[in-house]
């Protein structure tokens, strides 16, 4: 099958961010994508100004392409945070929030999917206590997307990069999925399965596609070692894509990858021009 008959979206998180932010959505449709996906833009706010959040809608409608994924509110990220719905006080506010303006924005956009970073332990708390706390916001967040159709995502992250994230594995975040699924009775919980923090991770990438991917909402990628642009590193993409085609995943992949010391736009090469728009 190949890269050609993949959905591809744009991480513009991680890509053309030597722009602002509301030219970002043009400069990938520029680039010839239809789709883009973010994490929360506003590391030092979750409740931004309407004027803020209309100005990104505003660009993304106005390029022309599609939001199909969105962070809740996780902290600083990129730095030294990995979310804020497992962190007691300040943070887990900030979250709770942030639920229902982040469902709210993606509704507007007719976003269908909503990632939500566990975020790291934190030195003298329980990890009992934060992961009850996480149940409980992980529940909200649901229920939030649950309210505007969307599927709510949960990954599990690389522990190299992330040592103190608890979910650390594809198993770790399938029990996460599980038990949120379990306590809201909505079933709209799904698995991030990032192709590259799981093999840094030195995980069985052909075995867990078999395992986990009917239970997986959305896939993105990046090669490794590098966390560069597919064909950059050892990954055999192209063919674990094929994988997950073929175990039945239909989703978008997103491409959530460093574009090295050239400009984002010359980050594609590896992918045809024509491959690039969503079908």
């Amino acid at each position: 099958m190949g890269y050609a008959e993949q959905r591809f979206n744009v991480n513009l998180s991680i890509l053309f961010t030597e722009l602002p932010l509301v030219e970002r959505p043009a400069a990938a449709a520029g680039a010839g994508f239809t789709a883009v996906e973010l994490w929360w833009p506003w590391v030092d706010s979750p409740t931004p100004e309407r004027s803020e959040l209309n100005a990104l809608k505003q660009a993304i409608e106005d390029a022309g392409v599609q939001l199909t994924g969105l962070n809740f509110y996780a902290g600083q990220l990129p730095g030294p945070d990995r979310g804020a719905l497992s962190i007691p006080g300040e943070e887990s506010e900030k979250f709770r929030a942030n639920v229902d303006v982040a469902a709210d924005f993606a509704q507007s956009l007719g976003c269908k999917a909503l990632n939500a970073l566990y975020g790291n332990r934190v030195e003298n708390v329980d990890p009992a206590e934060q992961d009850a706390l996480a149940l409980q916001n992980l529940s909200l967040a649901a229920r939030a997307a649950d309210r505007i159709g969307a599927t709510l995502l949960i990954e599990a992250l690389n522990r190299r990069e992330s040592p103190l994230y608890p979910l650390l594995s594809a198993p770790a975040a399938i029990a996460i999925v599980d038990k949120v699924n379990e306590a809201t009775g909505l079933d709209n919980a799904r698995f991030l399965m990032d192709l590259y923090h799981l093999s840094m991770n030195g995980e069985d990438l052909p075995s867990l596609i078999k395992q986990y991917a009917a239970q997986t909402g959305h896939v993105q990628i990046a090669d490794n070692p590098g966390r560069g642009a597919p064909g950059t590193g050892t990954l055999p993409l192209e063919d674990l894509l094929d994988q997950l085609n073929k175990a039945g995943y239909e989703g978008w992949v997103g491409l959530e990858y460093k574009p090295g010391a050239r400009p984002s736009a010359e980050a594609f090469d590896w992918l045809p021009r024509e491959a690039r728009a969503a079908r």
